[in-house]
């Protein structure tokens, strides 16, 4: 498949997708919540626009988290070698270029053009990550015209018969660089295209300006956005502290309980300055003290540690052992080979993508190796199928295991901490119940 028939369905792309979008829903993240679907109608022609604040992941959100054949707009610099380019085609990704490539190839854009228009009137479903390029900071940058114009010549190219929408998209990842965190995402409502042909035709740049406008306010709607960069490490440390434990929440996600937390800070900046300055303050002294004394906010937040269900969760955490040891061997793998790769890219928001990458490529190899030997060392077949299918499950076991370990000595930690009057943890404490009373008060 090539550029000139992208749009086609690919039964080989179609099994591709598949796997990899299991082993990002299921593996790699532990949960995947989206919200929104209701707004998308297959009948109708859209431009997706997500913002963009964790390299590739951001399109993969998107990609997974929707059914058929999505074509994707990318930088043209990733095209310069043939192989590259072949796969980035076969893979529905299509180029656009930039004066920064050369001004002579900006006459390539023409014929781009011409075929996004084949995308939207065969329903693929084109995406754009209007910002252009990432960063990792919870907050929506300027966005580029490029989306804008693309719906407009795209609707002046078929005679405004195409109807196009803008879906905003909003993602939020509990963290960027982590195996088995939540991923958030959103479909915001469709901006119709067709709202804004009038002034497009009467005057063309003041319809850009205001469809951007519009898309942006849309697309915070459905995002976390921290605009304070003085304060943008306290703020974004503090949804942690707060809303930390409603990160695997369907009914009420995290992503708007931190939008509610930082609204109403935003709100207090403006009313109560010297509130908002302690609030801040205090986030970032819980966090560097929590750091310190290598506890976690979950901990922070129990009312007490009972020493009768530490002991009983540390008896059960000695007897699963062998478990395990068991699930190490499906786990390590996919866990140590991919962080170090990833610990190797300069920029620390390609990270997860490397993560997610080099993983899912182990787990192609490996898998096949697992049960190749399972064939060999258990008989009968069926006794080999069988434990070649509790590699997965006892891999889960192992990282839940190492999360619920931390915990219990955790808490045996913090019991000490209470018995011997530790002053660092009493002082943390009282910071982090001040904090915690004081959000309350600007609900």
């Amino acid at each position: 498949m090539g550029r000139e028939n992208i749009e086609r369905y690919s039964i080989g792309y179609a099994i591709i997708k598949a796997v990899f979008g299991f082993w990002h829903n299921n593996i790699y993240y532990r949960r995947v919540i989206v919200l929104g679907r209701n707004h998308i109608n297959p009948d109708h022609h859209h431009i997706f626009a997500p913002n963009h604040q964790n390299a590739l992941m951001d399109a993969l959100a998107v990609l997974f988290t929707q059914k058929g054949q999505l074509i994707f707009l990318a930088r043209a610099d990733i095209f310069k070698k043939k192989f590259i380019a072949s796969l980035m085609y076969y893979f529905k990704i299509l180029p656009v270029y930039r004066i920064r490539d050369g001004y002579s190839s900006l006459k390539e854009n023409d014929e781009i053009f011409n075929k996004t228009i084949d995308v939207l009137r065969n329903k693929n479903g084109l995406v754009i990550l209007p910002e252009g390029d990432h960063a990792g900071f919870r907050r929506l940058r300027q966005l580029k015209k490029g989306i804008c114009r693309i719906a407009f010549q795209s609707e002046q190219a078929s005679d405004y018969n195409l109807n196009i929408r803008i879906i905003p998209v909003g993602l939020e990842f509990t963290n960027y660089h982590r195996f088995r965190q939540v991923l958030t995402v959103v479909y915001g409502k469709p901006i119709e295209v067709s709202e804004y042909n009038d002034l497009y035709n009467n005057s063309p740049e003041k319809a850009l300006n205001e469809l951007r406008s519009r898309l942006t306010s849309e697309m915070m709607r459905i995002m976390v956005h921290i605009k304070s960069e003085e304060d943008y490490e306290a703020i974004d440390e503090l949804r942690s502290i707060i809303n930390g434990r409603f990160s695997d929440n369907i009914r009420f996600p995290k992503l708007f309980r931190d939008r509610v937390l930082i609204e109403n800070l935003n709100r207090l900046n403006t009313i109560n300055q010297q509130l908002y300055r302690k609030i801040c303050s205090l986030s970032l002294e819980v966090k560097e003290k929590t750091k310190d004394l290598n506890l976690t906010y979950r901990l922070l937040e129990k009312k007490k540690n009972v020493a009768g269900w530490l002991i009983a969760g540390l008896v059960g955490i000695i007897i699963s052992f062998p478990l395990y040891i068991y699930g190490c061997i499906f786990t390590l793998p996919f866990l140590t080979f991919p962080r170090l790769r990833a610990s190797k890219i300069k920029d620390i928001q390609f990270h997860g993508t490397f993560m997610y990458g080099i993983s899912i490529a182990l787990a192609l190899v490996i898998l096949p190796l697992y049960l190749v030997l399972s064939f060999i060392i258990f008989s009968p077949w069926w006794l080999a199928i069988l434990v070649f299918l509790t590699f997965p499950f006892s891999g889960l076991f192992a990282w839940n295991y190492a999360i619920l370990f931390r915990r219990i000595i955790g808490g045996f930690r913090i019991r000490d901490f209470i018995r011997n009057k530790n002053g660092d943890y009493l002082n943390l404490k009282k910071n982090h119940n001040e904090l915690l009373n004081l959000v309350t008060t600007i609900k």
